[in-house]
């Protein structure tokens, strides 16, 4: 059965539920990526929100953060409503360079002539498809991020006690990227990670076209 992606953002409503307590980290966390990232002396920095839903982990962040509105961000979000609250929710806060894709975040094709981000959300997905989609999409971030570049990404843990967020945190490592965080509540099931690139091949192949990084289970 597909789940009911609006309803699933309604937990943002409540103040002290599992998701509202996770977006406070990860917004947190990209406040600080927003100042440790790379810098760009050719252009404004880049950013990548890949299943961004309506932007409410970013948007808000770049409107408060000093340099926020020069940054060019991509959301990607395949549920049109949850795109157009996104759009409106830029409009709204005054940022001018905001690009929000009704795209399916999963295809390789929709990352065609898209250059590398200095900063990647990739929050609300690693929990929502396989392990070998967990792999293969953090494999496959060289060609998404810049070197020095800032992925925040989450993960949570299972109801029998199981924690594939410590996977994540090895495949991250053995990618190429250090960690600079980890948060991981005892009370709650939500993981946050940021992870900097701190080792990228001189040559990046480029997104392979027609293929997928990863699909919802």
């Amino acid at each position: 059965m597909t789940k009911d992606w609006l309803q699933w953002h309604q937990a943002y409503d409540s103040p002290n539920s599992s998701l509202a307590r996770r977006l406070h980290v990860v917004q947190h966390d990209l406040r600080r990526a927003l100042t440790e990232a790379p810098h760009d002396e050719h252009g404004p920095r880049r950013l990548i929100s890949i299943c961004a839903g309506d932007g409410r982990d970013v948007l808000p962040v770049l409107a408060e953060h000093d340099g926020g509105r020069t940054i060019e961000a991509l959301l990607i979000e395949r549920d049109p409503t949850l795109s157009q609250r996104a759009r409106t929710a830029a409009i709204g806060l005054g940022l001018p360079r905001i690009d929000v894709r009704t795209a399916d975040a999963g295809a390789t094709d929709t990352y065609l002539h898209i250059q590398p981000a200095h900063l990647l959300l990739a929050c609300g997905v690693f929990g929502n498809i396989t392990v070998n989609d967990v792999r293969r999409t953090i494999a496959m971030l060289h060609t998404l991020v810049l070197a020095d570049g800032i992925v925040i990404w989450t993960r949570g843990r299972t109801d029998d006690g199981h924690d594939p967020s410590h996977d994540v945190r090895a495949c991250f490592a053995e990618h190429g990227f250090s960690e600079m965080s980890f948060t991981s509540p005892a009370d709650a099931k939500f993981r946050v990670g940021m992870h900097r690139l701190t080792t990228r091949p001189a040559t990046v192949p480029p997104m392979p076209p027609g293929t997928r990084m990863f699909s919802f289970i």
